[in-house]
């Protein structure tokens, strides 16, 4: 979306300028987390924006920092400050098995790393059953279910940790989705068989198990979704 886009027209009604002056001011914000992640210069390709603007790349210098806001912040200022864009903030519902004690963890980890806050939490939901102190028989431990290599590349120190495991799993998946332009499925089959895999095959692996996961991970996202509305968090953009 570009801003000269938006542009207001004489006559237009008070209530459609407000909200062309608001969508404005969002566009100015994507302007400027492109400039931001590139290093100062606009990109210019698509698949170049793709991973520059829509998924934030962070270091593991970050990764404290990113923690500790995971713990005090409210999720609406978080989303806002740490992504440019307005959050998916999604409302809450009486269903106990289709919500989560971890969702505003979850919602803040989303909004830093560029992620459906649904289909992460249909990951968690997956991989763990949202018991944080789950470990496989392959070593991965917690709510994300990270591998000990993994967690140790970007940052966990300790994945039963929730906070940990949830800002760890969302980087590594956000890692992903920028590594696959995108491409949601495929950074899934690649959080599942690894990265490897799903470049060799170009896309999905023929494994019955990976497919089966992402079927069911987004399967569970799009529960997720039915059963919590989702409310646009426009905070910072006033």
């Amino acid at each position: 979306m570009s801003t000269h886009a938006l542009t207001a027209t004489a006559g237009t009604p008070a209530g459609e300028l407000v909200a062309l002056q608001r969508m404005q001011q969002l566009a100015q914000l994507i302007e400027s987390s492109r400039l931001l992640a590139s290093g100062g210069q606009l990109t210019t390709t698509a698949s170049t924006a793709t991973t520059n603007s829509s998924y934030p790349q962070t270091s593991n210098a970050d990764f404290a920092t990113a923690l500790q806001t995971a713990t005090t912040a409210d999720v609406s200022g978080v989303a806002s400050t740490a992504t440019g864009y307005p959050a998916l903030s999604y409302g809450s519902s009486s269903s106990s098995s289709e919500s989560s004690e971890y969702d505003p963890l979850i919602e803040q980890a989303a909004a830093r790393n560029g992620l459906d806050p649904a289909v992460l939490h249909g990951l968690i939901q997956q991989e763990s059953g949202f018991d944080p102190n789950a470990t496989s028989s392959a070593g991965a431990t917690g709510l994300t279910q990270l591998m000990p290599s993994t967690a140790s590349s970007i940052g966990v120190a300790n994945p039963l940790n929730p906070a940990e495991s949830i800002e760890g799993g969302a980087r590594y998946l956000g890692q992903l989705m920028r590594q696959f332009a995108g491409n949601t499925e495929d950074a899934l089959a690649a959080y599942n068989a690894g990265p490897g895999a799903v470049q060799q095959y170009g896309g999905m692996p023929p494994y019955a198990e990976t497919q089966s996961y992402v079927t069911k991970v987004l399967g569970n996202a799009e529960a997720y979704r039915q059963a919590h509305p989702i409310t646009p968090t426009t905070q910072g953009l006033a």
